[in-house]
This record gives structure tokens, sequence and C-alpha cells, in this order.
């Protein structure tokens, strides 16, 4: 079964979890399937079109998505799902 690597902002919303496994052929449905499950994540992780948020990354084995076949890409039981949300903001260091 797929899992899905969360990152430590969003583990508040999926039971403090630092990994859910997750059912699904494609990027996608394990998305569906770990929103399903954490209702909460949805906000964080999909726009109101349910597509993925433009600051969030999304890699499978250390491949971003981007390069692959986004949310269509094809997984394995074997396969893991990174989230990385951007990190913006803080200060000039002088």
């Amino acid at each position: 079964m797929p899992r899905i690597l969360i990152p430590t902002p969003l583990r508040p919303y999926v039971e403090h979890q630092p990994a859910v496994e997750v059912e699904g052929a494609t990027v996608g449905e394990a998305l569906k399937d770990l929103v399903r499950r954490h209702a909460a994540v949805a906000r964080h992780l999909l726009d109101e079109t349910g597509a993925i948020r433009s600051f969030v990354n999304v890699y499978v084995n250390d491949e971003d998505i981007r390069h692959l076949q986004r949310t269509e890409t094809s997984l394995a039981g074997t396969d893991t799902i990174s989230i990385v949300p951007s990190v913006a903001g803080g200060r000039e260091v002088r």
C-alpha cells in the first residue's frame, strides 16, 4: 500500500501521524483517499476546484510529479509520496 509522508505543519490534521498509508493507483487517488480519511487536511492541500494548491509540491519516490504525469502518476504498492509545502517569509539577515 502506498504511503504519504506528512510534513510537520500538516500533522495536526492527520491525527499527528508522520505517515499515512493510503489506497490508490495514482497520486490523485491516493490524495483523495487521504482527504477522505482526514478531511481537515484538504484545505491545506487542495484548492476549491480540488486541484493541488500551487504552493504544495508533491513527490513520488523523490520525483516531482510535475515532471511525471502529475496527479495521474501511477503508484506501486511500495511507493512513497512526499508532500512538501513551500516555505516563505522570515526576515533578511544582515
